[in-house]
């Protein structure tokens, strides 16, 4: 068999998945590891090499410099006539774990090759009343979206894979779900009664993953998300952002379940690598009202709307796509960043793009029904 894995692919005593199946006298041939890596390590956007594990098996990496990189070759699944996944994922569209998953089920079944996905909870919960962040539109899918979806979509990873497989046609032999058991749909990853491994580098604790859905929009910008500090995604900043007045004007929207706090702060790498940053931390005081895709949303507006001439949204190549701005590709169209450059309210720009519809909803319908009756 092979195994497609990360650093958070560990059971409740924190013993790896590979070691697990090594144990049980499984015959692993394949290694896999998605972006960051197998054993997390590398920074975003990074590619990586092949290599092998402390066991000696190959491990070849689904991350390169071209989109083809990202699935596995043919002459590595002619090893293996099953593909285990295990991922742990953070509940956003952006986080291309899934998307991973999502080829290498696509590669398996082409190679009639089974599949099946050790599932694992979403650690900011299923409730399916906080969804938010429309689905992109086709043209506007890529590696951060593959397929139309909700940023904030209240699904596992075993989930959207088995909503692929089922449209599709994937026959269900090949592409199997083992579900989760023993918590509840709703229930996050304070419930889970085990720490929480950071998948990534930047994914260091469950609160980050509580704002990413959020958060993960300042990538497609010139303001730091917080790379380079020990709380990337939940401190936000620019060497000409004026702290209090951001924390101010956010206050002043009375979204809900958070405070900004202003900050200094300065970068040891990523953007504005030691310069001194003006800007926020988001402390989420009411996780289950808070919004994070509306909450990023608006402090970009409000951001830019300081001083529209030193903000400006990425222009260069993001997750293998260069014809099409980074902040779209997140966002799902054209339409949130032609609102903020023609100076929309922060209102009426959370409005119209964090607000989902009985569309999006049936994305998620159907990707829950896909997880139940590929389930084992």
């Amino acid at each position: 068999m092979g195994l497609l894995a990360h650093p958070a692919s560990v059971d409740r005593r924190l013993v790896h998945a590979r070691q697990i199946l090594e144990a049980l006298g499984a015959r692993v041939t394949l290694v896999l590891g998605p972006e960051h890596g197998y054993g997390g390590e590398a920074q975003d956007m990074v590619g990586l090499g092949n290599s092998r594990d402390t066991l000696g098996t190959p491990v070849r990496s689904l991350y390169g410099e071209r989109f083809e990189d990202l699935s596995p070759r043919p002459d590595d699944l002619a090893k293996i006539d099953t593909l285990l996944v295990d991922l742990q994922d953070v509940g956003a569209r952006y986080y291309t774990f899934v998307w991973t998953a999502v080829l290498a089920m696509r590669a398996c079944a082409r190679a009639g090759i089974r599949t099946l996905v050790l599932d694992r909870p979403n650690p900011i919960g299923g409730d399916g009343s906080r969804i938010e962040g429309r689905r992109q539109e086709r043209a506007y899918c890529s590696f951060v979206g593959l397929e139309p979806l909700p940023v904030r979509h209240s699904l596992t990873l075993g989930e959207i894979v088995a909503a692929c497989a089922e449209r599709e046609g994937v026959a269900r032999e090949l592409v199997r779900v083992l579900g989760v058991a023993g918590i509840g749909r709703n229930e996050s990853a304070r419930d889970w009664d085990r720490p929480f491994v950071m998948p990534s580098p930047n994914m260091p604790r469950y609160e980050t993953a509580l704002v990413y859905p959020g958060g993960c929009l300042i990538e497609g910008t010139n303001l730091s998300e917080g790379r380079g500090t020990t709380l990337p995604f939940e401190i936000v900043g620019a060497p000409w952002i004026d702290g209090m007045r951001l924390a101010d004007e956010l206050h002043a929207l009375r979204l809900p379940g958070f405070r900004a706090r202003p900050l200094t702060f300065q970068p040891t790498f990523h953007k504005h690598a030691g310069r001194i940053c003006g800007g926020v931390q988001i402390h989420v005081t009411n996780e289950k009202a808070f919004r994070p895709f509306a909450t990023y949303l608006a402090l970009v507006v409000v951001a830019r709307a300081q001083d529209p001439a030193d903000f400006a949204f990425r222009t260069e190549a993001y997750e293998f796509r260069d014809d099409v701005p980074a902040f779209d590709l997140l966002t799902g169209s054209g339409e949130a960043r032609e609102r903020i450059v023609r100076g929309d309210p922060p209102s009426d720009v959370v409005e119209a793009i964090a607000a989902v519809d009985d569309a999006d909803r049936a994305i998620v319908a159907e990707a829950i029904e896909a997880g139940s009756v590929r389930r084992i």
